[in-house]
């Protein structure tokens, strides 16, 4: 027997065990409701909340910024939520987004309720304001000391749903939880360009400290009690409210209790001032739940900011919803009026929904780009905190190395991810972004072979994967693209990688030793010779105080009575600059030259004189101005180069030289890419590399046809490395185009070059020059841009002697350029070979082809790249940019 007890009490044991099983299974299902994502941000772990029959998660897995906090003990009971209790902040970044991922994808639509409460969790006592976006629109501000909530009824277009906090310099957001809800999409009227943002959700008739939500509520709206200056009324049964299918599904708890007019005040109205562009909608609810005699039923309109919206007849415990037109005025309000069918049955309402419209103004990144960066993001463990949002969209928050197009949606055409320790193989997501003009990946310690997929990308101009650890061969269809003159490619660093496909098996014994010794006796006697030329051209010095030795040279020498000849002694100035006049001179094949001499008051020196002169010995481009000769014995000094017919840029900017031609848009475009060959010859087809530090639009020159030269090289400096920066007490260069991080410095390297150039491209897009003077003032030409940027107004920023002559396509992108290169902070800078490639792109876009047409066949007079491979200074080596 007592073996029998034991058995039942086994089994009795068991079906509890089942039972409470059982139980627990309803209450998890319970808890998580189809359709929900509930997130306290910041908690230490997940939870049910067991008051609303919710199961909270922690934010780890939505977002990959921030930090968790808990508020301050001194106020963390005034509160009875449980997401009150800890936050997430952000102190770094100006745009932190939690991304969401709705089971039921794009096209339905979503409540999405962001909380927060500040509750001095960081002892300042100083609560922060900030915005927030839905996507890559505005939404609200949040800016309140006191837990609250913003809600918005969303439809995304696409499966994930970005929440954006945005640091408006007034603190670091934060927040406190994050919920997503899915609706009936039949009851809330919405489009892909506008959402819903909850003003008030108000239970009409209810106390003020009465709020409903989930479980009450099965799509967990919150509804808060609140009563006007009326006659408040309610029903003590909600069986009927309840077992209705209306698609609102509005709570019994809250449709059973309403206000109704009075004798005194027959009708309802409601008014409250309001931001003149703001537009509202409302959503009246109502229900009979008064008997009233039989035959006899209650009507009434609705009237909203005085237009009709409806006529209703109510019928007992049947909800009615009634949704109104979108309104907008400074003074907004409502009117809920009897109809004489009424009789004596006063107007009611027993719960309001009112909504501002959020509209949709920003197109998003492309689909297919998005998908690809953030498997990018995700293969390459890329944690920034730039990278969050949409990659493109909005400009003020393009993911750190990236480069957007204007087009309708955007593309991403720039990517750099240059030095940044990638650790792995090149990702096959990269072949996903179609559009990609420049790929940048230098120095990112790549491993594994160069993938065939790159050759694949219709649009690529620029890839540079110099400086890693690859190894195989060059793939045979990229090195088509490199020999046809379409692709730049930049290769070196790669000590495991193949030439041109040409993979020798490795020679032992005496032969590798023979290759390692050539290639260090190699690198040696280039690196003497490069060092020779440094010192050469520092000690170099004049009679006197200093001691002028012969320039040696293949360049024909004149002698100072040849040079007297040419210019007719002296006959014809055409400029000026820092070392004294320039002549115009005829050869005796009647060619003409331009002749620098050498002013003993010259502002610039011997050794600069000499120093321009040994650099233009060495460095061929067209791009850059030729030396044609040099006169240099014990009294003068003379260097003879080629005539620039059409003078410099500057004058030419300012109608100072060919009269009444005014420079078209076109033929800007064609000299920024001039220029920025010539620079990018100096910064990366010579080494070490040539950083020119004096790049204005007077040292610019154009030719008969336009053409675009560099010139004045003086103060030129070539740098033993690529990273070498040059320090100096002494200013190099000009106002208003020397870099800004000079003055805190000292520093001078080639992104001082490419600040230079964004002044430049300024100059060529306004037509103002660096500095613009006037009687009130003087301004630079970047902070008169600024504003006007802002404001979107491209038409007022583009030189106004072109008539609005111009591809305004080309000119945003060209003003894109130009403000990067103009970028405050070197390290903003993009390298001048990115430049290009993004100059090459707007004359695409000029020229109105298509991507995939121009990938075909460039007509760009010098826009077809070439590999730089010369690991000297004597730039002769290289071939001439074609």
């Amino acid at each position: 027997m007592e073996r029998m007890g034991s058995v039942w009490f086994l089994l009795e044991l068991a079906m509890c065990s089942a039972m409470v099983g059982m139980l627990v299974s309803v209450h998890g299902q319970d808890q998580n409701p189809a359709g929900f994502i509930s997130i306290d941000c910041g908690a230490p772990n997940d939870y049910p909340d067991n008051r609303l029959r919710i199961h909270y998660k922690t934010d780890e897995e939505f977002i990959d910024s921030g930090k968790n906090a808990q508020i301050s003990t001194d106020v963390i009971y005034d509160y009875k939520q449980s997401q009150s209790k800890n936050l997430r902040f952000f102190p770094t970044g100006s745009r932190n987004c939690y991304t969401l991922r709705p089971d039921q994808g794009k096209g339905n639509t979503y409540l999405i309720r962001a909380s927060f409460y500040y509750g001095n969790y960081d002892n300042r006592n100083k609560t922060p304001a900030f915005d927030l976006h839905i996507g890559t629109d505005y939404w609200i501000t949040v800016n309140s000391s006191d837990y609250h909530y913003k809600e918005i009824i969303h439809v995304p277009t696409t499966d994930t749903i970005q929440v954006c906090l945005i640091n408006t310099g007034n603190g670091s957001p934060f927040i406190s939880s994050l919920e997503l809800r899915l609706v009936d999409s039949s009851i809330y009227q919405l489009s892909n360009l506008t959402s819903l943002s909850n003003a008030w959700r108000y239970d009409i008739g209810s106390s003020s400290d009465t709020t409903y939500r989930h479980p009450q509520d099965v799509y967990d709206r919150m509804w808060s009690g609140n009563s006007y200056d009326y006659v408040t009324i309610n029903s003590t049964s909600t069986t009927g409210l309840s077992n209705n299918n209306d698609a609102y599904k509005v709570p019994a708890e809250v449709l059973k209790t309403a206000q109704k007019a009075t004798d005194v005040n027959p009708y309802i109205y409601v008014s409250w001032s309001s931001n003149s562009t703001d537009e509202w909608c409302f959503y009246f609810h109502f229900a009979e739940i008064e008997r009233l005699p039989t035959g006899q039923r209650r009507e009434f309109t609705i009237s909203v900011s005085d237009r009709l919206m409806d006529t209703v007849t109510l019928e007992y415990l049947k909800p009615v919803t009634v949704a109104s037109q979108i309104v907008t005025g400074p003074k907004i309000n409502f009117s809920i009026d009897a109809t004489q069918q009424s009789g004596q049955h006063l107007p009611i309402l027993n719960a309001i929904e009112i909504f501002t419209i959020v509209k949709h103004l920003n197109v998003p990144t492309a689909m297919d780009d998005i998908t690809a960066i953030n498997d990018i993001k995700k293969a390459y463990s890329i944690n920034g905190s730039s990278w969050q949002g949409d990659p493109c969209v909005p400009a003020d928050f393009i993911w750190k190395g990236l480069e957007c197009s204007h087009d309708n949606p955007p593309r991403i055409v720039s990517l750099n991810l240059s030095s940044i320790p990638l650790r792995r193989e090149v990702v096959s997501s990269i072949s996903n972004l179609l559009a990609l003009v420049s790929l940048d990946l230098s120095g990112s310690q790549l491993t594994g072979p160069v993938p065939e997929f790159l050759a694949k990308l219709p649009n690529l101009k620029f890839l540079n994967l110099s400086g890693n650890k690859l190894n195989g061969s060059i793939p045979e269809s990229l090195q088509k693209k490199v020999d046809d003159q379409i692709l730049q490619l930049r290769m070196e660093g790669n000590p495991d990688l193949c030439k041109k496909g040409l993979c020798k098996p490795k020679k032992k014994g005496k032969s590798i030793l023979f290759t390692v010794i050539a290639s260090a006796s190699g690198s040696i006697v280039a690196m003497l010779m490069a060092l020779a030329i440094v010192w050469r051209i520092k000690t170099t010095k004049r009679k006197g105080a200093q001691t002028t030795q012969p320039i040696k040279s293949k360049y024909r020498p004149f002698m100072y009575s040849e040079v007297l000849k040419i210019t007719d002694n002296f006959k014809n100035v055409i400029g000026e600059g820092g070392f004294g006049k320039v002549y115009l001179g005829a050869l005796a094949s009647d060619t003409k030259v331009a002749i620098k001499l050498l002013s003993r008051t010259s502002k610039q020196g011997c050794k600069e004189f000499q120093a321009e002169a040994q650099l233009l010995m060495i460095v061929h481009h067209r791009n850059l101005v030729s030396l044609v000769g040099y006169c240099d014995d014990s009294e003068h000094m003379a260097l003879i180069y080629e005539f620039m017919a059409n003078g410099n840029l500057r004058k030419q900017l300012s109608n100072q030289s060919r009269g009444t031609h005014i420079l078209t848009w076109r033929e800007r475009l064609r000299i920024a890419i001039d220029v920025a060959q010539g620079l990018d010859y100096l910064h990366n087809g010579c080494k070490p590399p040539i950083v020119h530090r004096d790049l204005k639009t007077t040292n610019i020159l154009l030719n008969e046809s336009l053409q675009a030269k560099i010139a004045d090289f003086g103060l030129s400096k070539a740098f033993a490395a690529d990273n070498d920066t040059y320090i100096s007490t002494q200013p190099a260069g000009t106002p208003g185009y020397l870099d800004p991080e000079f003055h805190s410095s000292g520093n001078l390297n080639r992104k001082s070059d490419v600040y230079s150039f964004g002044v430049i491209l300024l100059e060529l897009i306004t037509g103002y020059p660096a500095v613009i003077k006037n009687a009130d003032e003087t301004m630079h030409v970047l902070h008169w841009v600024t504003p006007i940027v802002q404001r979107g107004d491209i038409q007022s920023i583009v030189d106004s002697q072109l008539d609005g002559e111009f591809n305004v396509n080309s000119a945003w992108k060209l003003l894109e350029v130009a403000m990067q290169c103009a970028s405050t902070t070197a390290i903003q800078r993009p390298d001048i070979s990115r430049v290009l490639a993004e100059l090459k792109e707007c004359w695409d876009i000029e020229m109105g082809l298509e991507r995939s047409q121009r990938m075909g066949s460039s007509k760009i007079r010098s826009a077809n790249s070439f590999e730089m491979t010369s690991t000297e200074i004597e730039c002769d080596s290289l071939p001439d940019a074609r």
